[in-house]
């Protein structure tokens, strides 16, 4: 999608419910919800419940994390690629998008208008760090008791997946320059203060310094990136790292 000519998607056939109503997060609100007075209606209650029924997550938290992390990849998906590609960034404002807690994975996000916008890593920074991950990590924090490294961990490891397959893409269509524009920019944006220290390598080769708990799905698993090189045998009500 290039930011700067692409049309407003039809709401007829926009991949969420109703765009008028579909709750989104809003950065301005979602730390400051209180569970205590709405634990089920919320939209995270909502995702994370249907992520957890979707997987067989054995507790809410391993099913909050996994949810975060998808959304994180949705939305540095969005950001690199029109960045890399196009260099311009839609505008990913909170009060833009769309999205259906309640949908099938992975998550779809819709945006109301596409105003393009600067696309340097500080602005990228801006749109998907400052404007979404670091209040969803806020909220995610008071409602499942998720550690902030791992948090963080999570936010790095879906920057490195979407660029390391922007880079991939790019290489096998012959876009050589875009594919080493996917790497230095997802160096920069790893280098960033909030996700600094979250994992060792640079650019597309990453691995976390903490577990996102998919292990304790049935089945789940070590991650390609996980801190782990065997699955622990923790408790599974242990605090996450």
């Amino acid at each position: 999608m290039d930011p700067r000519t692409a049309p407003v998607t039809d709401p007829r056939t926009a991949p969420v419910t109703d765009p008028t109503t579909a709750p989104v997060i809003d950065p301005a609100t979602a730390s400051t919800t209180d569970p205590a007075t709405d634990p089920d209606g919320h939209p995270l209650a909502v995702r994370v419940r249907r992520v957890a029924d979707g997987i067989g997550a054995p507790e809410a938290r391993v099913a909050a994390s996994v949810a975060h992390q998808a959304l994180a990849a949705r939305l540095w998906s969005a950001a690199l690629g029109c960045a890399v590609l196009y260099g311009r960034l839609p505008d990913l404002d909170a009060r833009l998008i769309r999205w259906d807690p309640a949908g099938s994975a992975p998550d779809d996000l819709w945006l109301t208008e596409v105003r393009a916008r600067p696309a340097d890593p500080d602005a990228v920074a801006d749109a998907v760090l400052h404007g979404h991950l670091e209040p969803l990590a806020t909220a995610l924090r008071a409602r499942y008791r998720l550690a902030p490294g791992l948090l963080r961990g999570n936010a790095a490891s879906a920057l490195a997946a979407a660029a390391r397959l922007l880079e991939s893409r790019a290489r096998d269509s012959g876009r050589t320059a875009a594919g080493h524009h996917a790497r230095e920019l997802a160096a920069r944006l790893l280098a960033h203060p909030h996700l600094h220290g979250a994992g060792t390598g640079t650019g597309t080769g990453f691995r976390r310094r903490s577990c996102c708990l998919y292990y304790r799905v049935p089945g789940g698993g070590l991650c390609g990136d996980c801190c782990f090189t065997r699955v622990p045998g923790s408790s599974p009500r242990a605090v996450s790292e």
